[in-house]
């Protein structure tokens, strides 16, 4: 009997090829789309879930409150981690970290590497990060150095590195103790090399100020967080911690425990890598059940539309005794095969696209991923529910058909039914103009992203880092640069003009009262301003005299520093720009007013223009800002490093444009809008392809009326007109539930950018056309194949 059945779906396939086509086609879509959303949110999921105490790992947050503005941080000065552990008994043990730049040398050879982190030893006790050679105490010795078994191959190839020396930054030797495993892709924290954290000058003392890393405590019972962070509060409030952070009343130092496993998705604070977003991973997760809920859609109207060529072979097994089990079993038993064609299809072409998709997503997913149990069972499982869910309506119509209206007038599917399928069209069309609307918008706030003038001049701005360690040479690179063919302006800062983190405080006296603000601080080299392209609105650019007269920051201490404030910093004090300049401010070290510049954009555009600071000091110069002027780019370049190596022989000369930092900002934006484009699209076809199934069962159904009108004179458009109707007046219902939703979900996602588009009317009305184009082409397919039939072919029976 099985063999039977799966001989006739063959057969049955094979002779409606278009159908079948469309119908695998379309599952196979929908299956594909599911597969690769759900690989991208299972990747985002699963952040630091991996270590064995992922649950007991919490983050340490800073919230800085100074006069009336608050500031939250993601690091924390050396202090909270030993103190919390040495105060609470609910701290097992802490773990501060940071990432830090460097040049690593071995054998003559120097590379500059990215991911060198400094870190307490518990990092190898508290994570999951496991060595394949050498014991968790080789971090304790400050003379090691752990490196992963990637970057053991690029230095040392197959000679075993243990006991091998790295020099760090030309200055001290490390002696390679250890072998990591790579830091999975899906970890916050990354690295090639680890280092105990108290090689940093800065760990020799424990403060609360001067936050610049990344703390985190390793709690004994999960359980215990909430409560802690009360208590941690509680305690930073008592007279003598706040004598100890605190300089005026009502100013706090606060902390507040992220949870290790929460921290990617649902922090506003980034870390080592960029933050996803849970409301990205729950809309891919809708869209995913909308593509997969419209595919089974598509295949139900598609198999009711294919039932009336079935009649006889129905009639005939009717009138030879086969029962509505039989029948059903063998339509549904059709639809399975066609799920488990599509769900086939949808994993090979998955496994194929994912090169692809790791570029688009900027994800490391590969094949095990997908070929594994689990997954393989949940796609089985989900290939087996679409089939009967989406074959059992047809399966049970077909079943149920009384013979003797068979054998009478043909199979027909008539009555309440069809307000099923109006509303699954329906359904769909609500889901299309959705994506369609909501798309649109995030495409729009992207394009403003990147088109919006940010009061600074990012295009054809070289970036090359560079380490005090070269400061001696700094001033003599930086001429012999400048002289170069192609260079229009060069300077220097300590952190890029469109992504700046330096903290500071600042504080001054209006005439009324002492203004007391957190501050942004931008230490900079002469010629920032006209480098970037930055409108000065008074006073004037700093000049060689406002440079510090000693390179020593000890001995500059004293120094009379000149500061260039933003129109921000400028408002929040009182001043106008005319009545700041030459006006005394303080960040610790008292200083003039020299400038005030217009308002520019050093954040992302999820966060408001704040105050900022600049002033003049060359030895925090940490990146050389050139800017060139476009052409004969590669000779520029060129000549750039060739002055770079008769400077700094043994330093690699890296460089990268501005412009790659600005849209590393966006980075979670872009690949998500990309996300959106490619699913929604899909999405949409899916639904066009629903509309094409339930037009067909129209076409089929008034076959007979169109050859009647036909006779009486109408003509192909009045035929098409009429069949269009219902199915325009279908998708302007879904257009009048889809607006409100789309409005709501487009203007909820703008909130998180503090500069952003209007959304527009006629973004909902370019979806509306759309979606009536789309359907009336859908249509018209059928009407036109069904107008164009002689009459006396569809009247015959009559």
């Amino acid at each position: 009997m099985f063999k039977n059945y799966l001989k006739l779906a063959f057969r049955h396939l094979a002779r409606k090829k278009v159908f079948s086509f469309i119908n695998i086609f379309g599952l196979t879509l929908g299956l594909t789309s599911c597969i690769l959303i759900g690989l991208y949110i299972t990747d985002e999921l699963s952040f630091d879930k991996f270590h064995t105490n992922a649950q007991r790992i919490v983050r340490i947050t800073s919230e800085l409150k100074t006069s009336s503005s608050v500031r939250t941080y993601a690091v924390t000065s050396t202090k909270p981690g030993p103190q919390f552990k040495r105060t609470f008994p609910e701290v097992e043990d802490y773990t501060r970290t940071e990432l830090r730049p460097s040049k690593v040398t071995y054998n003559n050879t120097s590379f500059n590497e990215n991911n060198v982190l400094y870190a307490d030893p518990s990092l190898l006790t508290s994570f999951t990060f496991p060595l394949l050679q050498g014991t968790p105490s080789a971090l304790e010795d400050r003379g090691n150095i752990l490196i992963t078994a990637s970057t053991a191959k690029k230095y040392f190839g197959t000679t075993d590195p243990l006991g091998k020396t790295l020099k760090l930054n030309d200055a001290k030797d490390y002696r390679v103790a250890g072998i990591l495993k790579d830091a999975p892709s899906n970890s916050q924290i990354q690295f090639d090399f680890v280092i105990n954290f108290t090689n940093l000058g800065a760990a020799q003392t424990e403060i609360y100020n001067t936050a610049n890393y990344i703390t985190y405590l390793l709690i004994r019972n999960a359980g215990q967080i909430p409560n802690l962070e009360q208590r941690i509060n509680a305690y930073m409030d008592s007279r003598d911690v706040r004598a100890e952070v605190a300089d005026e009343p009502g100013d706090y130092l606060h902390f507040h425990l992220e949870p290790l496993t929460r921290v990617h998705l649902y922090s506003s604070l980034e870390g080592f890598t960029p933050n996803g977003n849970i409301t990205y991973i729950i809309a891919l997760t809708i869209i995913a059940v909308l593509i997969l809920v419209i595919a089974g859609f598509n295949y139900t109207n598609l198999a009711i539309a294919q039932s009336s060529s079935r009649t006889g072979e129905i009639g005939i097994r009717k009138v030879l005794g086969a029962a509505k089990s039989q029948l059903f079993t063998q339509f549904t038993g059709e639809s399975l095969l066609i799920a488990a064609i599509a769900l086939v299809l949808a994993i090979v072409i998955s496994t194929q696209l994912l090169s692809v998709y790791n570029d688009l997503t900027g994800k490391h997913l590969v094949y095990s991923d997908i070929l594994q149990v689990k997954p393989l069972l949940i796609l089985l499982i989900t290939g087996i529910a679409i089939g009967l869910l989406a074959g059992a309506y047809p399966a049970l119509v077909l079943a149920n058909t009384r013979l003797i209206n068979v054998l009478k007038s043909g199979f027909r599917i008539t009555g309440g039914k069809s307000g099923l399928r109006r509303t699954l069209i329906i359904v769909q069309f609500v889901i299309s103009f959705f994506l369609i609307s909501t798309t649109i918008v995030i495409l729009q706030q992207m394009n403003y992203v990147r088109s919006k003038k940010l009061g600074l001049d990012r295009d054809h701005v070289l970036v090359i880092p560079f380490s005090w360690r070269f400061h001696e040479h700094y001033a003599s690179l930086k001429s012999a640069m400048l002289n170069q063919p192609g260079v229009e302006h060069i300077s220097g800062s300590y952190d890029l003009p469109i992504a700046a983190h330096w903290g500071d405080g600042l504080t001054a006296y209006n005439g009324k009262e002492k203004v007391r603000m957190n501050i942004t601080a931008i230490p900079a080299d002469l010629n920032y301003l006209t480098t970037m392209n930055m409108q000065l609105l008074a006073g004037s650019d700093f000049t060689a005299a406002d440079l510090p007269i000693t390179t020593n920051i000890n001995d500059s201490a004293a120094f009379p520093y000149r500061f260039i404030l933003n129109e921000t910093a400028i408002k929040a004090i009182g001043w106008t720009p005319q009545e700041a300049i030459g006006k005394t401010v303080s960040r610790g070290k008292t200083g003039i007013v020299k400038g005030v510049v217009k308002d520019f954009h050093f954040a992302s555009m999820h966060e408001e223009i704040g105050p900022l600071m600049l002033f003049a000091d060359t030895q925090f110069v940490r990146y050389i800002l050139v800017r060139v002027n476009g052409q004969q780019m590669s000779s520029t370049i060129s000549s750039l490093q060739g002055i770079w190596k008769g400077f700094l022989p043994s330093q690699p000369f890296d460089y990268h444009f501005l412009d790659e930092d600005y849209n590393k900002l966006y980075k979670v934006e872009t690949r998500t809008a990309g996300l959106f484009t490619i699913f929604s699209s899909l999405a949409i076809l899916l639904a066009c392809l629903g509309l094409f199934g339930l037009s067909a069962i129209s076409a089929i159904q008034r076959t007979k009326e169109i050859g009647i009108r036909k006779v009486l004179g109408a003509s192909l458009l009045n035929i098409t007109l009429l069949m269009a109707k219902n199915f325009i007046l279908m998708v302007g219902v879904g257009l009048l539930i889809a607006v409100p939703l789309a409005w709501l979900a487009a203007n909820s996602w703008l909130k998180s950018f503090a500069y952003r588009i209007d959304v527009q009317p006629w973004v909902f009305l370019l979806a509306g056309l759309t979606g009536i184009a789309l359907a009336f082409l859908t249509v018209s397919f059928h009407a036109v194949k069904a107008g164009r039939k002689n009459p006396s072919e569809t009247l015959k029976t009559e």
